[in-house]
């Protein structure tokens, strides 16, 4: 079997312990909450993301991952990690909490689909080996943030709905 196919079954099945992990565990907890503190759980999670700069660390990587992947890659995490805690921060002032979240959630969205589709264009998949300690990335982490961004996005607007009943 090659590199890249490895790589992509790899990139398929590292969404299937998660949302068996989330369905099981984490989604329950999650509904159960109220929205702010189901939001600060999720945040608590994407405020780790700094770490997606590791990308840009010579010797971290190889000398020949795709620099468009990498970069791209590197700062979208950034940036969604910086928010996250921003928005931690924020969270006993809810005027700035809640478009911390949306901003957040909206901004990591964007990065991980944004990743996927430079990995498509660029071949991350024949440059595997190029990810060197990176590779864990997309293949644990990546699934549990995108899992949590399309669940704060569905909490987010079961929470509006209720509001608009609510009035």
């Amino acid at each position: 079997m090659s590199p890249a196919v490895i790589f992509n079954i790899h990139l398929a099945l590292g969404y299937v312990p998660w949302l068996l992990c989330f369905a099981a565990y984490i989604w329950p907890k999650l509904k159960s909450m109220g929205p702010i503190e189901a939001q600060r759980a999720i945040a608590a999670l994407h405020s780790f993301r700094f770490f997606g700069l590791v990308f840009l660390i010579p010797g971290v990587t190889g000398p020949d991952l795709s620099a468009g992947f990498a970069s791209f890659a590197a700062y979208g995490d950034f940036a969604t990690g910086l928010l996250a805690m921003l928005a931690l921060l924020a969270v006993a002032r809810p005027a700035i909490f809640w478009p911390l979240t949306v901003a957040f959630n909206v901004v990591g969205m964007v990065d991980l689909v944004g990743d996927y589709y430079h990995g498509v264009v660029l071949d991350l998949p024949g440059q595997a080996g190029q990810l060197g300690a990176t590779y864990a990335i997309p293949i644990i982490y990546v699934p549990l943030l995108m899992i949590t961004h399309v669940a704060a996005f569905y909490l987010l607007a079961r929470s509006r709905r209720r509001q608009l009943a609510a009035t």
